[in-house]
């Protein structure tokens, strides 16, 4: 599913596309993804409106406007499609391809046509994106590209929970999901089972930095599949550093894979 990074990579197509042009039309008939709004609310609240300020946090986007602010989710297999007056296209999010061809927008949940005619698409196959007005994005935890030493410390100092599961608490520390939480405990050295009062301080503060070297990473190399760890999370993999067989194990509620003898 996307995780920081690929929500980046379509944070960064609507800064580049999507502000000051005049909105003209939406589409928000899916009343799943647009939920709790009924039909032509988001319409009303946009049309005539302008975006002006593309924001992230962690997973989670929302753009400012002359108007409401507008909330985009991309869920588990969502990506946000430009389509210019040409009917060329530029996609950020989700690196599925699922024999998508340019001009297949079958899987459209919600849509902006601007006034020059370009639109803006949220394309979701499994239909688990969300959009809405002025989203609680308070409730997220700091961002992890962006989260200080202090910060990380202090989201990891609470309770007893292992590592992993606090890596991926949102409310904790916004933006990892299951692989980037993988590659960070693996760069790091640290069994993912490791309850976080454990800790010693240069854990956390190897932590810390692999967390930033996986996320610059994965946006770099365009998302969270080319992390070096991904490859060997399968059966018969092998650790990249030692060769080591890798282990398999759920942790926080998700399948995790480490390395036994370099995160014992």
């Amino acid at each position: 599913m996307p995780e920081l990074p690929e929500v980046e990579s379509a944070r960064a197509v609507l800064e580049r596309y999507a502000l000051d042009r005049p909105i003209a039309d939406v589409d928000d008939t899916d009343t799943w993804v647009c939920r709790p709004h009924s039909p032509g609310a988001i319409r009303d609240a946009l049309v005539g409106t302008t975006l002006t300020a593309a924001n992230r946090r962690g997973k989670s986007m929302w753009l400012d406007s002359t108007g409401p602010t507008l909330g985009i989710h991309l869920g588990m297999s969502g990506k946000i499609v430009f389509v210019d007056e040409a009917g060329l296209e530029t996609d950020g999010g989700d690196y599925w391809q699922r024999g998508r061809a340019r001009g297949d927008h079958r899987f459209t949940r919600f849509s902006l046509t601007f006034g020059d005619g370009t639109r803006l698409l949220l394309v979701d196959p499994r239909r688990l994106g969300r959009v809405r007005l002025d989203p609680p994005v308070e409730r997220l935890g700091p961002d992890a590209r962006d989260i200080t030493p202090a910060q990380f410390r202090a989201a990891l100092s609470r309770g007893s929970a292992p590592v992993k599961a606090r890596l991926l608490d949102q409310e904790a520390l916004a933006g990892v999901g299951n692989l980037l939480a993988d590659q960070v405990l693996w760069l790091a050295k640290v069994n993912p089972s490791r309850p976080v009062d454990a800790l010693t301080k240069a854990e956390v503060d190897r932590l810390h930095r692999a967390l930033r070297k996986a996320v610059e990473s994965a946006i770099a190399d365009g998302g969270v599949h080319t992390l070096s760890v991904v490859p060997a999370r399968r059966e018969g993999g092998e650790c990249p550093r030692c060769h080591t067989a890798m282990r398999r194990a759920t942790v926080g509620g998700r399948t995790t894979w480490w390395c036994p003898r370099e995160q014992p």
